[in-house]
C-alpha cells in the first residue's frame, strides 16, 4: 500500500521515468536483487532519459522538418562529393555553438534538404532549437505578419531559434519586402544564431538573384563568409532509386 501510495506521489511530480523503473523493478525479480545505491543510480538514469527523450520530442515537433533524416543513414557516394570530415565536423554542432551559417548547394535531387534535416535533428538532439523553411514561405510569411501588425513578436521568436533551416534558397523571386525582411532575420542571428541554406543556385550567383546591389552586399556579407559549405554534384538520387 505505501509503494502505491509513493508511486502515485512520484506520478503528481511528474517524475514518469522513476515511476516506471519502480515498476520494472516489482516484476523483474533479477532487478530486486540489486543493492540500494544500484537501484536509485537506475531510477535517476530512468528519469534522465524520459526528460532527454521527452525534451528532443518537443525539439522535433518545433523544428517541423521536411524528412525525419538520421544523421547516421547519410550517403558518402563517391559519385555525390560529400566529404566525410567536413560532414563530421558538422554533427558535431560546434558551428552552431559559434553561430556560424552552413551553405549547401547542388542540383535538384542529390539530397540537399535531407542532409540539412539531418543536421537539423543532430541539432535537436544536442539541445538545440531548430525550425525548417523553405525560403519562399517564411518570406510569404513575414509579409503577411507585416500587413497585420505580428511582425515584431514574428522576429522575435526565430530570433530565439538557435538553427533555422532555410530550404530550396533561390527558387521564387525576391520582393522589395522580402530582401529587407532577409535582411533582418540575418542580422539578426549575428553571434547569437546559425543558419542553414539549402540551394540548387550556386553561392556565386547569389547577389544577382537578391537583386538590390546594396542589399545583396550586406545580405552576402553576413552569411557567406561565415560558413561551413558543401558543394553537392551527380544524379538525382529519386531518380538512381526508381531505377533500381
Amino acid at each position: 500500500m505505501l509503494i502505491n501510495q509513493t508511486i502515485q506521489e512520484l506520478k503528481d511530480m511528474k517524475l514518469h521515468g522513476i515511476v516506471n523503473m519502480l515498476e520494472e523493478m516489482r516484476v523483474n525479480t533479477s532487478l530486486q536483487e540489486l543493492s540500494f545505491e544500484e537501484k536509485l543510480g537506475m531510477c535517476v538514469d530512468a528519469e534522465r532519459q524520459t526528460r532527454e527523450n521527452r525534451r528532443l520530442a518537443r525539439l522535433l515537433r518545433q523544428a517541423k522538418l521536411k524528412v525525419q533524416a538520421s544523421p547516421e543513414d547519410i550517403d558518402f557516394s563517391a559519385t555525390r562529393g560529400l566529404d566525410r570530415q567536413v560532414y563530421g565536423n558538422l554533427v558535431t554542432c560546434d558551428w552552431i555553438s559559434k553561430s556560424l551559417n552552413t551553405i549547401i548547394t547542388g542540383p535538384t535531387g542529390v539530397g540537399k534538404t535531407w542532409i540539412a534535416c539531418a543536421l537539423g535533428q543532430q541539432a535537436a538532439r544536442k539541445g538545440k532549437s531548430v525550425l525548417y523553411k523553405r525560403l519562399s514561405r517564411l518570406l510569404e510569411e513575414l509579409e503577411i505578419a507585416f500587413g497585420d501588425g505580428s511582425l515584431v513578436k514574428v522576429r522575435a521568436k526565430l530570433a530565439k531559434m538557435d538553427l533555422i533551416i532555410l530550404d530550396d534558397w533561390a527558387l521564387a523571386p525576391m520582393t522589395k519586402r522580402g530582401r529587407h525582411e532577409l535582411l533582418e532575420l540575418i542580422d539578426d542571428r549575428i553571434g547569437s544564431g546559425s543558419i542553414l541554406i539549402t540551394s540548387q543556385l550556386p553561392v556565386d550567383q547569389w547577389h544577382e538573384y537578391i537583386g538590390e546591389p546594396t542589399l545583396a552586399d550586406a545580405i552576402l556579407d553576413r552569411i557567406v563568409h561565415r560558413s561551413h559549405k558543401i558543394e553537392l554534384r551527380g544524379d538525382s538520387m529519386r531518380k538512381l532509386k526508381e531505377s533500381i
